[in-house]
């Protein structure tokens, strides 16, 4: 299986690209600093020359570190321009509206969460974690060594434990949430380590237990304020850097998202072949570990090309096959054309990248061996089959290569009479094995343990689709019965 190598080049461009992304975080704090001290900004810099170098030093070491733990960890956030904007750019808002709110409002209402709850939304879990930890860190620098925020020294300690804890229980809570409406409960889960921190670092620790009090207001202001942030600034990010969030994904799959109810209206056979192969492709990734929710997203599309002539294809044919009036040339562009006319659909639709790449990918460069065998009666000497394969590319992930058994699994289990398990099993097994021979698994670094687990997986829910039912009495019923 081979294997994309890195070139040295992305690393040159990623390596200058983090350098500029930190420099400008380290700007933007200035600025605060300009913001906070106005004229008298120069002389505060001039005698607080001590804090300022540490501060620098401290930022850089932080920058650092996150550097190389992208390296070893995952080299997409330091390779590729467009990650690294993302997170630094997650990183500043972070830090500006954690100043902005914290300046006007107050300290304990800073939205500590916000930058939790977007980087595990965006990112994962792991490297939500991490940049967690930084962020708290940072968090911590500006409040301990510059009067940007003018909290005491203790203070700055307790607010370096509710950045961190409220963070982690907003990353362990977020992954379970499927909806935007779910969010906003989030809130409220945040509220608990928020006002259990400030009860037990500031309240229980003053002297003007009124004044203190008031912080279990503020802590409120800061969840609602992380949440909400979270809210409004997510579509925008979902857009920008093309991310596929869980609810980006359950929108797309919508019956209301425009290609799917064209699809519906127009072609109802291929509609519905992409809803069973979207509930099996869903399952197979769960199985093996891949983001199921996006494996769903992409078989709702896989076929969406076929909307350009819907009556060519079995499924959405009733008694007339319009092949049989052209010759197998003819049908074979037809057939093989959707692939390339779902991706360029998708592309025009601006739906995300990774649908157009499964619509060209899921029949790899599989030969259409019904018009194949048709033209093999009509000629006299051997065909190149080439000429009646798909062109490709063949799957370059997991989630392709899954799309790509499902749906020749789904349409062959349509023609068996006996849809015993031991039926399906030899069916779905024959298709991977025929795949294997052809080199169709060859660039997605799929293992044979995972083929296992795919084709157990398809037999159980192609059983449960197609179980058989018991024949109906042929009797009529009338009012006396």
């Amino acid at each position: 299986m081979k294997k994309n190598k890195i070139k040295k080049g992305s690393y040159v461009a990623g390596a200058f690209t983090y350098l500029v992304c930190t420099a400008l975080l380290f700007a933007v704090i200035i600025l605060m600093t300009a913001i906070n001290y106005g004229a008298d900004t120069a002389l505060y810099l001039q005698d607080n020359i001590t804090s300022v170098v540490l501060v620098t030093v401290s930022y850089c070491i932080l920058s650092g570190i996150m550097y190389f733990y992208f390296y070893f960890e995952n080299k997409k956030y330091i390779l590729y321009v467009g990650k690294i904007i993302e997170v630094f750019f997650m990183l500043l808002l972070a830090l500006v509206f954690t100043f902005i709110i914290g300046k006007f409002v107050n300290a304990a209402a800073r939205p500590v969460a916000f930058l939790a709850l977007m980087s595990v939304t965006l990112l994962g879990r792991r490297e939500a974690i991490f940049i967690n930890i930084i962020y708290a860190l940072q968090m911590f620098i500006l409040d301990n060594f510059s009067e940007i925020t003018a909290l005491s020294a203790s203070e700055s300690y307790n607010f370096l434990i509710l950045t961190f804890c409220t963070g982690m229980v907003a990353i362990f809570v977020m992954p379970r949430i499927k909806t935007r409406i779910g969010s906003v409960l989030v809130s409220f889960v945040l509220l608990i380590p928020i006002e259990l921190i400030i009860a037990l670092l500031e309240v229980l620790t003053a002297d003007d237990m009124a004044a203190s009090l008031m912080y279990f207001l503020y802590g409120a202001l800061g969840s609602f304020f992380s949440v909400l942030l979270y809210l409004f600034l997510l579509p925008l990010f979902e857009v920008i850097f093309s991310e596929l969030t869980v609810f980006r994904l359950r929108e797309l799959t919508s019956d209301q998202a425009k290609l799917i109810k064209r699809m519906k209206r127009v072609a109802q056979g291929t509609y519905h072949h992409s809803m069973v192969v979207a509930q099996i492709a869903e399952s197979c990734a769960q199985a093996i570990g891949e983001d199921s929710e996006l494996a769903r997203a992409a078989a709702y599309y896989h076929d969406v090309g076929k909307l350009k002539n819907p009556e060519m294809f079995t499924e959405n044919q009733t008694d007339y096959n319009m092949h049989n009036e052209i010759t197998p040339e003819l049908s074979v562009d037809i057939i093989r054309s959707h692939a390339r006319d779902g991706a360029v659909l998708i592309k025009k639709s601006h739906l995300p990248e990774f649908f157009g790449d499964i619509a060209v990918q899921h029949h790899g460069t599989m030969p259409i061996k019904y018009f194949y065998a048709k033209a093999l009666k009509m000629s006299d000497g051997e065909l190149n089959i080439s000429n009646y394969s798909y062109a490709g590319p063949t799957p370059e992930t997991k989630i392709a290569a899954i799309i790509m058994i499902a749906d020749a699994a789904e349409a062959a289990s349509r023609s068996l009479s006996d849809r015993s398990p031991e039926k399906v099993e030899e069916l779905v097994r024959n298709l991977i094995e025929e795949r294997l021979d052809l080199d169709q698994f060859e660039h997605c670094n799929i293992t044979m343990s995972e083929l296992t687990t795919i084709k157990l997986t398809i037999v159980s829910q192609l059983t449960g689709v197609y179980h058989s039912r018991i024949a109906y009495p042929k009797l009529k019923v009338s009012k006396k019965h």
